[in-house]
């Protein structure tokens, strides 16, 4: 059955997750604050509003999905904010990576205005989104994720209900921990093969098939062994993830050291001007730790 979907957020994410539901046939409205990459989707049948309320009005499911908490806020919120435009009886669904407790926030104000939230971020990169294989992680009401669960199962086949609003975004901060720590062995395992004579090529192929193999390993392990830094997913949203992990973990007291430790290669990424290369980059900021730590032993020998 052909759905009325606003799209709110066109960035790579966006315009693959847009594109799926233009090409299911459903009616899309889609809005993104610089115009020009809405040009595929509307070539493709879909429409432009100029306005997060505009993208909004008349549809049975907005969907958001942008930078982060404030953006977020914003666009749903904002003067110019979905929820003025928001029908009786629509859901507003926000696929963004942001706080559990700004979910929570912006989900008890959308409820007083008599609009149903749910905070539903999404796992996998761009390709698991233009073949609609995303992991969708849900919190909120489940009569509400009933409503549109159709539409979510264009985007993702893995759609899990966590609980009460803030549960989706508290499911994704625990991925981020997974793919920031599996990086850092990752890239570590890599170097030490290098350092030691090894091909790094070879031992990837060696060890996906094994205890230590992971997807991410199957994925980025020949990017690295190639020196291929493009993004998948960009380091610079991995810093903001785990900043959102370290607020979260500090409110239920829990204490990182994992997440800590691969923050410090990204953050010397950022340093380098490599924010914007994907997150399997972190072998440049190790490569650089162990230069520092010869130049160290060769100055105390």
């Amino acid at each position: 059955m052909s759905r009325s979907v606003g799209f709110i957020g066109l960035g790579i994410m966006g315009r693959a997750m847009a594109r799926r539901l233009v090409d299911a046939k459903h009616q899309v409205t889609v809005y993104n604050r610089d115009a020009s990459k809405a040009k595929e989707l509307v070539a493709a049948g879909a429409k432009q509003a100029e306005t997060p309320r505009a993208a909004a009005e008349g549809n049975d499911v907005i969907i958001s999905m942008v930078s982060d908490s404030a953006a977020v806020g914003n666009v749903l919120l904002g003067p110019d904010g979905a929820v003025h435009g928001t029908k009786t009886g629509a859901v507003i669904v926000d696929m963004s990576t942001i706080n559990p407790g700004s979910a929570r926030r912006i989900g008890v104000a959308l409820r007083g205005r008599g609009v149903a939230f749910l905070d539903a971020p999404v796992t996998g990169m761009e390709v698991r989104a233009r073949e609609g294989t995303l992991s969708i992680l849900v919190g909120g009401e489940k009569k509400d994720l009933d409503k549109v669960r159709d539409v979510l199962s264009v985007l993702g086949n893995n759609i899990t209900h966590f609980g009460k609003q803030g549960a989706g975004q508290l499911a994704k901060a625990c991925n981020q921990i997974l793919c920031a720590v599996n990086m850092m062995g990752i890239v570590e395992a890599l170097h030490l093969a290098r350092l030691g004579g090894l091909d790094p090529a070879q031992l990837v192929e060696a060890l996906v098939p094994g205890a230590g193999g992971s997807w991410a390993l199957e994925r980025f392990g020949p990017q690295i062994a190639k020196g291929d830094f493009e993004p998948g997913g960009r380091i610079a949203l991995m810093l903001k993830d785990l900043g959102i992990i370290e607020d979260t973990a500090r409110e239920l007291g829990l204490p990182l050291s994992g997440v800590i430790a691969a923050k410090r290669y990204f953050q010397d990424n950022k340093a380098h001007d490599e924010a914007d290369l994907g997150t399997q980059a972190m072998y440049k900021a190790v490569e650089r730790a162990i230069e520092k730590a010869k130049g160290r032993r060769s100055l105390s020998s």
